[in-house]
């Protein structure tokens, strides 16, 4: 059940069983004094440890360490590879006449448009 389904008549219940609940517990700690305290209702699980000592996480960083000492080694040992630039693409150029020739188009085109809307 949800809270947003929850009735005037469930809520109200509800709020006093938990007004009981807390006058239950002060009672209890009246009788025992102070060291019986309230639990909270929902307590935090315990934080999980780490499987592993600081020492054995010191090994494991310095065995990585030394690896990456190895590879970085055999690259500065191995000379660059030089690749061949490939020659650049000759653009395309568009002559005078062919630009000439699309702008008369593109112009007779929108006098075309214009004109039918007058």
């Amino acid at each position: 059940m949800s809270l947003i389904n929850i009735t005037p008549a469930q809520l109200r219940k509800a709020a006093d069983l938990k007004e009981r609940i807390a006058k239950l517990q002060s009672d209890l700690a009246a009788i025992l004094g102070s060291e019986a305290k309230a639990a909270p209702v929902a307590a935090k699980p315990a934080a999980r440890k780490s499987g592993i000592s600081a020492a054995g996480r010191a090994r494991i960083a310095a065995a990585a360490r030394l690896r990456w000492a190895k590879i970085h080694a055999a690259q500065a040992k191995s000379a660059p590879k030089v690749v061949a630039a490939k020659p650049a693409k000759k653009k395309f150029v568009m002559s005078a006449a062919a630009k000439a020739k699309i702008s008369a188009a593109a112009k007779a085109r929108w006098a075309k448009i214009k004109s039918g809307k007058k």
